[in-house]
């Protein structure tokens, strides 16, 4: 069967009992996401870095394709968790890239004066495939050097 998109365990997690994501019901958009690992999102300070939430996934999929991180829509509510690029942007060639191997995480914020504490196997988001289109005349030959940040590095 010849692959089109789907989910893959990155290296690193192949022993950690990782889940693969899958959809709850028949019409939902989006593929539910689980933390790799226990972590602390701590309450918010001014000036302070998002926390990296794990995956231990990697996606693959078409090269006129994306993976669009979201954030569940129970979280801001109840965990004060908000996602600090508000939608995460997956490419195509960021599956397999040699920092990382194309592991995913999610950037989060927590906006409540209380730490929060995610569990290995929490669902912490959703993730979903989407078709994009290009400009005429985009010529676009760039290629990817590395994993989490580096298209700006080029």
């Amino acid at each position: 069967m010849e692959k089109v998109r789907g989910f893959e365990i990155a290296k690193g997690f192949e022993n950690q009992g990782i889940n693969m994501p899958v959809r709850k019901t028949k019409f939902s958009a989006g593929y539910d996401i689980e933390a790799a690992e226990d972590c602390i999102v701590p309450a918010f300070k001014a000036g302070q870095k998002p926390t990296l939430v794990k995956t231990g996934l990697k996606a693959y999929m078409q090269e006129n394709e994306y993976l669009m991180l979201c954030n569940r829509s129970s979280n801001p509510f109840k965990k004060g968790l908000v996602l600090a690029n508000s939608v995460g942007i997956i490419d195509a060639d960021y599956y397999g890239n040699p920092d990382n191997d194309g592991a995913f995480m999610y950037a989060f914020y927590n906006m409540f004066d209380k730490d929060v504490e995610i569990k290995k196997g929490d669902v912490i988001g959703q993730a979903i495939f989407k078709k994009y289109e290009i400009l005429d005349g985009d010529c676009a030959e760039g290629e990817r050097v590395g994993g989490f940040g580096s298209t700006s590095k080029q």
